[in-house]
């Protein structure tokens, strides 16, 4: 063991600061994720009784220790319980971040093929959201660069249809049957309309509805952007990775869905939900003040 320094009885190796760095970014990641949830406080609940129960152990503290114990053993099964979402988001992400996300992966480590970039003509998009805007009609389309997310589309009706303006603007049409529901848009075809997405459980300020909801909701599980056209205002949304967007040109619509389609890093653009609510705060105080 490679011991760095001594401090009183405790021996500090590399291997002690590397496992205490890992942890520090589990919790801290596990934090973020928990984060305007009630769930946060239970979090915090079982990570204070833990920290005692370790106290106690130390302190040879017997009867506590045995109280304690027993609470964390059967606390173990209860948290699994009580954060099976939590846990399931958790492994979600996991799951889209690593490399064996990629469906066609094992085919291109198989063959050697330089893997192709998932790109292609958006203008019937960037057109139809033009038109959904100026009549006020709602839509919700899930763009995918990795993925044909067949679960999600398995819950409405499958289509493989080629993208273009007046499908989607059909689709939407809210005389239409298939409105009720997002598209989902995948390597230039619609794969399926009507679709269910999952609702964030997060707080969402209270100007967005149901529609931005399931975007931010769809970006928390799926590596995805969502564009999402506001029935009441017209106005243009994009949500990634939980994150939203609001009042977009539609030029700067088209920059985020091509540099999305060619790999480009756009997350570090998206603002958190909570941003709009100050913003909505700061604008009433500001008024009030004003009145």
């Amino acid at each position: 063991m490679n011991l760095l320094f001594k401090i009183g009885f405790l021996e500090i190796s590399i291997v002690n600061i590397i496992d205490i760095t890992l942890v520090s970014m589990l919790l801290y990641q596990v934090y973020k994720l928990l984060r305007g949830s009630v769930a946060i406080k239970i979090f915090l609940g079982f990570l204070s009784i833990y920290l005692i129960y370790l106290m106690v152990s130390a302190l040879k503290m017997e009867l506590l220790s045995i109280i304690l114990g027993q609470f964390m053993g059967v606390g173990v099964i209860a948290a699994i319980i009580i954060f099976a979402p939590e846990i399931r988001k958790f492994l979600l992400i996991i799951g889209r971040s690593s490399i064996l996300s990629n469906e066609n992966i094992l085919q291109e480590l198989l063959f050697w093929r330089k893997r192709e970039t998932q790109a292609f003509n958006i203008n019937p998009i960037i057109d139809a959201a033009k038109s959904l805007s100026g009549t006020n009609m709602g839509a919700l389309m899930v763009i995918s660069r990795n993925s044909e997310l067949k679960f999600y589309a398995e819950s409405g009706d499958l289509m493989d249809a080629i993208v273009s303006k007046r499908l989607l603007i059909s689709i939407f049409n809210k005389y239409s049957p298939l409105h009720d529901g997002a598209v989902i848009i995948y390597n230039g075809k619609v794969k399926a309309a009507r679709c269910i997405l999952p609702v964030t459980e997060r707080d969402v300020p209270a100007q967005f509805g149901l529609r931005h909801r399931a975007a931010i909701g769809m970006s928390e599980a799926t590596d995805t952007l969502v564009l999402i056209v506001s029935e009441e205002t017209g106005q243009i949304s994009l949500a990634r990775n939980g994150k939203i967007l609001h009042n977009l040109s539609f030029q700067e619509v088209r920059e985020f869905i091509n540099d999305y389609l060619t790999g480009v890093d756009i997350d570090d653009k998206f603002e958190p939900v909570t941003v709009y609510e100050r913003n909505r705060s700061k604008s009433n105080r500001s008024t009030s003040s004003a009145s």
